[in-house]
């Protein structure tokens, strides 16, 4: 038994040495660097969801051996290369953030957690990677000079394009962050300057369309209320009866409408765009979200159906119930027509792009809020001085036809 022993401790001593540089084969180098580049948005919410949640736990845990450069899209220089990327992938259009890693690209705040982690861990076994072989990225990074910084950012630090600019990442961590001093190669998590000119020219044909919108909304709550205050009521002509019919229509198109905007916002797809404007932009702005959480589609779509359903009940209800019905009809309108000045609004103005799906949705609701004056104005006066005889149904119900 003592020499089983001994035998077996001499086989141990001299299996070891042989065991320990196959164990440690597949460790990766400590001097192993992954490089990878984010397109990204100012105003993208999905953008900073990937650069102040996803990217400071990747930096807080691979240090110096993860360097990520940022390049903003809204400047001339990153739109460039932002381009030359789509064309090196043969894409059409694509929206951000936009990380690419070797020969990989990965798109949304959805995707990029899920793949870049593995394949961070995946480069680095394998030895390291360079920057992604994109000519037009290769110059315009061979060009810069790099400088490392082992202090991070401030939480709140935002860096805009400037003659000498200095970027930094977002990051609460320790983490030593190597950065490129770049124009156009910047990241931000605040919106950009307030330039309106500049924010205009990002999509100058697609952001007047969205001022002539806006133009026309305004007018039209304008008179709305000279309609209001001046048109006497004497009844229901029977061109306004049939223009009633009007709403369930207006009402199904913009489900539809609001329906594919709640699809793109809710699984981070890319918007199918007509020919003005830029839609993917809009829709992965941080105002694509109410309170952060809430999808402006969804919002849009419940909006839809309660004013159909108030429209059902104000023709074939009672008539005090269909009165209450109009002005809540009314009432719905005219927050659908103020929320769709306040976002038109951003879309120039801020955003700096305009998309043809809401511009749509905002004159489908303007319409809307239209055909609801005049039945809101007679149940109001029914209400109010229990006027009966001259509240008409809105449309040929059956008590009509009789």
């Amino acid at each position: 038994m003592t020499h089983f022993f001994i035998i077996l401790t001499l086989l141990l001593t001299w299996i070891n040495p042989l065991a320990a540089p196959v164990a440690h084969a597949d460790a990766p180098s400590p001097d192993a660097v992954v490089r990878a580049v984010l397109f990204y948005s100012p105003s993208c919410g999905h953008c900073h969801l990937v650069i102040n949640e996803v990217l400071p736990p990747l930096f807080e845990k691979y240090g110096d051996q993860l360097d990520i450069v940022g390049i903003d899209i809204t400047q001339p220089g990153g739109q460039a290369l932002f381009h030359a990327v789509l064309a090196h992938f043969n894409l059409e259009s694509a929206g951000v953030p936009l990380l690419v890693i070797g020969d990989t690209y990965l798109i949304g705040s959805v995707e990029i957690p899920e793949k870049f982690p593995g394949l961070i861990e995946q480069h680095l076994a394998e030895g390291g990677l360079d920057w992604p072989p994109i000519p037009a990225l290769a110059e315009a990074l061979a060009s810069a000079e790099p400088a490392t910084t082992s202090t991070p950012a401030p939480p709140e630090a935002a860096v805009t394009a400037a003659a000498t600019p200095t970027p930094a990442f977002d990051s609460t961590t320790q983490a030593s962050v190597t950065h490129t001093p770049t124009p156009g190669l910047l990241l931000s998590k605040n919106s950009p300057s307030g330039d309106l000119g500049a924010t205009f020219a990002r999509d100058p044909l697609g952001n007047s369309l969205a001022v002539i919108v806006l133009i026309g909304i305004l007018l039209s709550a304008g008179g709305a209320v000279l309609f209001l205050r001046h048109k006497p009521v004497t009844g229901v002509a029977p061109a306004a009866r049939s223009w009633g019919w009007w709403v369930p229509i207006l009402c199904l198109v913009g489900l539809g409408v609001a329906g594919y905007l709640a699809y793109v916002e809710t699984t981070q797809v890319e918007a199918v765009c007509g020919p003005v404007g830029d839609c993917n932009t809009v829709q992965q702005s941080q105002y694509a979200r109410l309170f952060g959480w809430l999808p402006i589609g969804v919002l849009g779509m419940a909006g839809y159906v309660m004013i159909l359903l108030a429209w059902i009940v104000g023709c074939y209800a009672s008539q005090r119930l269909a009165a209450y019905a109009s002005l809540a009809q009314l009432g719905l309108t005219t927050f659908g027509l103020l929320f769709s000045i306040y976002l038109t609004f951003l879309e120039p103005f801020v955003i700096g792009a305009a998309c043809a799906w809401c511009l749509t949705s905002a004159i489908l609701m303007t319409i809307l809020f239209w055909l609801s004056l005049a039945p809101a104005r007679l149940a109001y006066s029914l209400l109010r001085h229990g006027e009966e005889s001259s509240f008409k149904p809105r449309s040929n119900t059956p008590a009509e036809t009789r």
